[in-house]
């Protein structure tokens, strides 16, 4: 467990946030293992069907991420305020909540997929393959909400590293599993999305295990498990807003999707694998908003309203080094990044679309690190609603930008979107957050 009521903010965040952002990006190798592998081992189709496949999933794993992000938002507080009791009643409420409507996504995703990829408008040489993906990989969800909860509840008492050591466990098991079944035994598809479910419910089961023998402390006590309507509705109030933020975002990439599909299969291979480049240099980002949430959150709990001011700026100086420094590395080897996830037929496109696109991403990587670090001081307050409206604002300029450019410049034209989608959130985060800062300057005299 980790204090951060106390003590240095820098080294707080720093312990917490790094962990964090291995953490992200070993989750991250879920996916991108199986696309790399799946690319250069079964081809290009099984690359495209696994790209169309992602947003949908996406959509699903961040709704449900959102409601434990928001859950964890509220334990947080409570672990600052020294409630621990509130704490576990917290952590109750939400496993049952969420391990229902995990449910209740899931037996309908696998019901209607063959419906959600008309909408899409999914090429027909590729229907079948995409609809077997996406179909298995539905079955993953409630065991994905399991982890995210228990890791959620150890995030919010500051501990990032056992999440970490889960994630990495499982990520290797992912890439070693992908590497035989497609690589020495050429398997299909079929075994691509069975291996990624293989490790969520293996991570799942890590998470509860270390819970219930190294830190038996946060499991709620048998009285505890009982539902306490209020207690119930205030952890809702945090988490149902976060999984509709982060539903929001998927949703806009859907939308996206759909005008990708129509540039043709290389595209739509190359943004798959760029996608996956943009996630491993943005969600460090949205590593180290998290542990500014975090960091917040405790001192409010605390009533440290100068700590909050403190940790909010020491949290953005981490997320602006870190945008320069991976737009630079994307820059420098675009190329070779691309050439990872692609063999075969139609490589030398694939690679041009995918390197035009980067060339235009890694000048605005700074962006989001600002606008997710505006977005965890919000979070960290329990302004939620605020999150919501500005990236509500971000993806339906992104979207709009994306109908505009793609059928112009091609490839170039999405990642151009994104620029604007995130400059315009700025435009609105920056003076509603500096403004309610001045308020706890002015509390803090």
């Amino acid at each position: 467990m980790q204090n951060m009521t106390e003590g240095s903010l820098f080294s707080h965040l720093w312990r917490y946030a790094v962990p964090l952002l291995l953490a992200n990006w070993l989750q991250l190798a879920y996916n991108a293992a199986d696309s790399m592998i799946a690319g250069r081992f079964i081809g290009q189709d099984a690359l495209a069907a696994e790209g169309i496949a992602a947003p949908v999933m996406n959509l699903v794993i961040l709704a449900i991420s959102g409601l434990c992000i928001g859950a964890g938002i509220f334990m947080s507080e409570r672990f600052g305020a020294k409630d621990m009791a509130s704490f576990r009643k917290s952590l109750s409420a939400v496993l049952k909540a969420g391990i229902l409507l995990s449910l209740l996504i899931a037996v309908p995703g696998i019901l209607l997929t063959p419906m959600i990829l008309r909408l899409l408008a999914v090429p027909e040489d590729i229907f079948r393959i995409t609809s077997i993906y996406q179909r298995i990989t539905f079955i993953g969800v409630p065991f994905t909400f399991i982890y995210n909860a228990l890791a959620s509840a150890m995030k919010s008492v500051g501990d990032s590293k056992r999440p970490l050591r889960f994630l990495a466990i499982c990520s290797v098991l992912n890439i070693v599993l992908d590497l035989i079944l497609l690589g020495v035994f050429h398997l299909g598809i079929t075994t691509s999305a069975l291996t990624t479910v293989f490790a969520q419910v293996f991570s799942a089961f890590l998470a509860a295990r270390c819970m219930i023998k190294e830190m038996p402390d946060l499991i709620p006590r048998n009285d505890e498990w009982k539902t306490d309507t209020a207690l119930l509705k205030r952890v809702m109030n945090y988490g149902l807003p976060s999984a509709l933020q982060q539903a929001v975002q998927p949703i806009g990439k859907l939308l996206i999707q759909s005008q990708v599909d129509l540039l043709g299969v290389s595209t739509i291979a190359a943004f798959n694998a760029v996608s996956r480049v943009d996630s491993f240099a943005l969600i460090p980002e949205q590593g180290i908003a998290s542990a500014i949430s975090t960091c917040i959150a405790q001192n409010r709990g605390a009533d440290k309203p100068e700590r909050i001011r403190r940790g909010f700026f020491t949290g953005i100086a981490m997320a602006f080094t870190y945008g320069i420094l991976i737009g630079i590395l994307v820059m420098i080897f675009k190329a070779q990044i691309v050439s990872l996830f692609i063999k075969g037929s139609g490589t030398a496109e694939v690679i041009r679309e995918g390197t035009a696109y980067l060339s235009v991403m890694a000048w605005i990587y700074t962006l989001p690190g600002f606008t997710n670090g505006f977005q965890g001081y919000c979070r960290g307050v329990g302004k939620i609603p605020v999150t919501i409206l500005c990236t509500f604002i971000q993806i339906s300029l992104r979207t709009i930008g994306t109908f505009l450019l793609a059928g112009r410049i091609g490839i170039k034209g999405i990642a151009a979107a994104s620029g604007i989608g995130w400059t315009a959130m700025l435009l609105f985060e920056v003076p509603y957050v500096l403004n309610h800062m001045k308020h706890l300057k002015q509390s803090a005299r």
